[in-house]
């Protein structure tokens, strides 16, 4: 605002640190660059004036000169070629020259002097016989040149003149029979005539036709022929179409053959093979291309362009119809008669399974009509950052899955598998190169099918029609004792790459050797040890626990969210390795946990086999965090889990429920009025009547007798545990008919309780709850389950295996069956089965139909698994149902997921060995002047271990309220057991005395007594006088 007193101009200063010399030094410099280039880009831009200026002089030269060729030739020849004869096609003649060198296919006149030149040649060849002398003359050696280059020319000007007028010949393009004058027809009549293999210019002008990528012309055509073919196949007539690609396909790959080698993107087989449903319209060229020959030729020029990843696949396909499931589909269709044949060449084979594994993998998962069990998620096609979802036409899927039967995955099999010996060689000597090869090669193509096919079409056919799980397993055996698993050949490393050489192995051996064990026999399995020995089998575990471990705990995967998406347009998958890790998990645990089952049933093998070896503290304190690994792995794979560790981590989870619980309603109380004469009404009615909430808050109880009169005792949790286990048992007595026991007196809901009980459903929920409750306290009841029945709890599937339990005579008449070798249908047996509750038979259908249905040594397999179904699963399944709601309602189901069907009744029902009498003394606590080494204290000790095992169990009930002690010992028992001096003195009044307890302490009030026979006496008396709670 006012003058300061400076008259002179501040300087400017640059911030950047720069003088503006340097500026001007910097634009400058930018300025030169600008100006050399666009300086660059004007001689550039002349010189492609100039490039083009020349082209167009040089064609415009060329269209005269063509022009004056042709009015000579009119002149000579006439317009419709009415002065030629045979001599005109000789090498002295200009007829040819002149004609290949001005012959426009867009030219009508032109098109027309084509056609009758080739009805021309057909004619001379007609009358003479005589094909190379009609163009070579008498010495075809000194004009093969000229005939070799006049002829490919004319050869690749017909298939140009039948291209560019394809719209409108299309009516007669795909034309049947020779005697046809349709100008399409005559020309491919005469391309099959001079193609034919035996002329001495076949090779180079097949070569020379190639080169110029014909192949990608006649795809133009056939597709525009079959527009107008309204759906129609073949009439049965070969076309000349036909003859022309058949001649062409038959060259190559022929010896002796002097062809260039052609790009694959032109090839026969990426232009023609990937037209939908090609042999619809062709058949006999599927005959032709069928041959042993041709077929490997083929496959194995597929099978480099897999290697090398490259993307051939014509782009002019719809999204209904990719190149690679249309070419899939058409090489499937042919295979199976090449594989047929005796001679059939390994390397073949392993191109074969490259080529379809590939084709496969790019694939979206083609879904099965009826419901199943697949690991196999949603797959999208990625096209730039768009997610476009591949649906396949149901024709072409149709193809696809029907040429992969059982007849094409025998032969591919006994290809790959033919000379590899399932015997067991030396331990140590490991898998040569073509075993190696063989397997993989396999097992790709089989993993692959896996997560595209609905498996139910082809397991049982791995299974039991091939020698797949020998072959593997005798692989994966040598491969483990060596300690040296084989990495894969070059075109399958797109699968894996560095990945473990386990993998692929065991993502085919494990679904495939589960689905043999859901169908084999106990027999089969324990006594003639089918289909691996007992022996194998352990090392079998031993294996897939350490492939487990290593993928879910050591090295788990990277992408555990990672889809079956593809990266590209060519269909290969994201995250292969993941993949086949998050499958190999599955399939490893699934296949584990059966072997589990297995085990259970008849010992084979020490429970310890199944457990990993890096299970620790550390571990355990992580299991129990959920979206940690090891959580991860309890839920995936808990039998690598020792039994006991899973125990702890299910009472901690119990235990963290109960203390929420009481947090949130410390005044809460139900408290129940029972009579012990009418306990299971009682229970019932008033255990009905609570809310979930309520079920899991504290319960107390007051009994009363049977005289009405309420009994001593105040409900610390003793009498609530005696209420528990009086309930449990006559709930469960069969004599209520609720249940049934099997003949090893197991139990199981009574198919018939609706018979019986008007509300049976109501009372199997109430039941349900009650066993939760029993397990969410911690309580222990002695009822034995069937094993069936557990599986229920599990929402598990039952097989014929697990029918002996329920009924093991119709286990052996079933097997019978299974192993009869005469004709079955002569027994006269029906899929029905009759029903036998209380006297009252009632016949069921199996099958829709199934009265008329006879069984047959065809489906005498479908009929014993459709009889144990309904005898496992169907009769009981209204009963598991409502049991299971119950159960749920208190026991989560990813608690019981932890444990097998066997560690459930352990559960349920504790340790059926003898009570440990030392574990418990070794845990109890002494009170009132007792202490371990008193002279009654070791009386008592002594006594307790003279008891039967019968009044061990008395005695624990009576001083803890059950009859079982905590699963993992006394130390686990809340408070610990105690002994109390009861009676002060020892005078003859308290020595007279019995003992007593409180179960809520679980304490025992023990006089001091003087002998031991009074000891034992007084105390089986108190044990066994059924006084309820007034001895308390």
């Amino acid at each position: 605002m006012f003058f300061s007193g400076d008259p002179s101009t501040r300087k400017r200063v640059d911030l950047g640190g720069r003088s503006s010399k340097e500026r001007d030094r910097q634009k400058l410099l930018e300025q030169t660059r600008l100006e050399r280039n666009r300086r660059l880009w004007l001689r550039q831009q002349n010189s492609a004036a100039l490039k083009i200026q020349k082209y167009f002089r040089g064609r415009k030269v060329v269209e005269v000169e063509r022009a004056k060729v042709r009015e000579q030739f009119y002149e000579t020849y006439g317009k419709h070629c009415q002065n030629v004869d045979r001599h005109c096609f000789g090498p002295d003649s200009e007829f040819l020259r002149q004609l290949i060198f001005f012959v426009n296919a867009r030219n009508i006149n032109d098109f027309s002097i084509l056609v009758e030149t080739c009805r021309l040649i057909q004619h001379f060849v007609q009358d003479s016989g005589d094909v190379v002398g009609l163009f070579a003359g008498m010495d075809y050696l000194s004009n093969h040149s000229l005939v070799v280059y006049r002829l490919k020319r004319f050869s690749f000007a017909c298939i140009q003149a039948i291209h560019h007028n394809r719209y409108q010949l299309k009516d007669q393009l795909l034309i049947n029979g020779e005697e046809s004058s349709a100008s399409a027809t005559i020309l491919r009549q005469a391309l099959v005539l001079l193609l034919d293999p035996k002329l001495p210019w076949a090779c180079k002008t097949v070569g020379y036709l190639m080169q110029r990528n014909v192949f990608s012309l006649f795809r133009e055509v056939i597709l525009t022929a079959r527009e107008n073919m309204d759906g129609k196949g073949s009439s049965g007539e070969v076309s000349a179409l036909e003859h022309v690609l058949a001649c062409m396909i038959s060259h190559v790959g022929q010896s002796p053959c002097i062809c260039s080698n052609v790009d694959p993107q032109w090839s026969f087989s990426f232009q023609i093979l990937t037209i939908p449903f090609l042999w619809q319209t062709f058949p006999y060229l599927k005959e032709v291309f069928a041959s042993r020959s041709l077929i490997q030729y083929y496959t194995n020029q597929m099978a480099l362009c897999v290697q090398n990843h490259a993307n051939v696949f014509p782009t002019d396909t719809l999204n209904e119809f990719p190149g690679y499931a249309c070419i899939l589909g058409n090489i499937l269709e042919t295979t199976s008669a090449a594989l047929s044949q005796p001679d059939c060449l390994f390397e073949m084979a392993l191109d074969l399974a490259a080529v379809t594994t590939f084709l496969l993998e790019a694939l979206p998962p083609i879904k099965s009509s009826s419901r199943e069990s697949s690991t196999v998620g949603e797959d999208d096609m990625i096209v730039g950052d768009e997610s476009v979802e591949i649906i396949l036409d149901d024709n072409l899927q149709q193809q696809i899955t029907n040429a992969i039967d059982s007849r094409f995955l025998v032969q591919l099999t006994n290809v790959l598998f033919g000379g590899i010996s399932t015997a067991h060689g030396l331990d140590n000597e490991g898998p040569d190169d073509k075993e190696v090869a063989a397997v993989a090669a396999a097992c790709a193509f089989l993993h692959v099918t896996f997560n595209t096919l609905p498996l139910e079409r082809i397991m049982t056919v791995l299974a039991y029609r091939t020698e797949l799980v020998p072959v593997l397993w005798n692989f994966m055996k040598r491969c483990h004792q060596n300690q040296k698993w084989s990495s894969l050949p070059e075109s399958f490393s797109y699968l894996l790459g560095d990945a473990p050489g386990w993998l692929l192995p065991l993502s085919v051996f494990c679904p495939v050797y589960k689905h043999m064990l859901m169908i084999v026999d106990n027999e089969e399995f324990y006594e003639q040890e089918k289909p691996l020995s007992l022996k194998d089998v352990r090392c079998l575990i031993v294996i897939l626990r350490q492939a487990l471990w290593q993928l879910l705990w050591v090295n788990p995967s990277a992408h555990p969210s990672s889809g079956k998406s593809i990266s590209n347009t060519s269909g290969h998958k994201r995250h292969p390795v993941e993949a086949i890790q998050r499958r190999v998990g599955t399939v490893a645990s699934e296949l584990l946990s059966q072997l589990q089952d297995w085990n259970n049933r008849r010992q084979f093998t020490p429970p310890s086999d199944f457990h990993a070896d890096g299970v620790n503290d550390y571990f355990i304190s992580q299991a129990v965090m959920e979206g940690t690994k090891a959580h991860d792995i309890l839920k995936q794979a808990p039998f690598l889990i020792p039994f006991t560790s899973r125990v702890k981590i299910f009472t901690s989870q119990l235990a963290s429920v109960r203390q929420r619980q009481e947090a949130h309603g410390v005044f809460t109380r139900n408290r129940f009025r029972i009579r012990r004469d009418h306990i299971l009404e009682d229970a019932y009615n008033q255990m009905s009547a609570l809310s979930e909430e309520d079920l899991r808050g504290l319960i107390r109880v007051t009994f009363f007798n049977e005289f009405g009169v309420e009994e001593a005792g105040i409900d610390g949790g003793g009498i609530f545990k005696d209420f528990m286990e009086n309930i449990t048992r006559a709930a469960f007595d069969v004599q209520y008919g609720l249940f049934k026991e099997t003949a090893d007196h197991l139990l199981y809901p009574n198919p018939g309780s609706g018979l019986i009980h008007e509300q049976h459903l109501q009372f199997f929920h109430f039941l349900g709850s009650l066993l939760a409750k029993a397990m969410f306290e911690g309580i222990l009841v002695d009822i034995p389950f069937a094993t069936f029945f557990l599986s229920k709890l599990k929402q598990k599937y039952n097989y014929l295996n697990d029918l002996p339990s329920l009924d093991p005579e119709l286990y052996r008449h079933l097997i019978f069956l299974k192993h009869y070798k005469g004709d079955i249908s002569e027994l006269e047996l029906y899929f029905v089965i009759v029903n036998n509750e209380y006297g009252e038979q009632t016949e069921e259908e199996l099958l829709p139909g199934g009265k008329n249905i006879r069984v047959t040594n065809e489906n005498v397999i479908t009929f014993i698994h459709l009889v144990s179904n309904h005898r496992l699963n169907f009769q009981i399944r209204q009963q598991s149902t409502h049991f299971l709601r119950g159960f749920q309602q208190l026991i989560r189901k990813e608690w019981i997921d932890m444990f097998n069907e066997h560690e459930l009744q352990l559960l349920i029902s504790g340790s059926l060995d003898s009570l440990d009498v030392d574990d418990l003394r070794h845990n109890t606590n002494y009170a009132g002047g007792y202490h371990g080494e008193h002279y009654v204290i070791e009386m008592f000790w002594e006594v307790l271990k003279s008891f039967s095992l019968e009044n061990q169990k008395k005695f624990l009930k009576f001083v803890t309220g059950c009859s079982r002690g905590p699963l993992l010992g006394f130390k686990y028992l809340e408070p610990l057991f105690c002994i109390q001096r009861a009676g002060g003195s020892a005078s003859a009044e308290a020595l007279d005395r019995l003992p007593t307890s409180a179960t809520c302490m679980n304490l025992l009030k023990l006089p001091p007594y003087r002998s031991k026979e009074q000891l034992e006496t007084k105390l089986l008396y108190a044990i066994n006088a059924d006084a309820g709670f007034d001895l308390s």
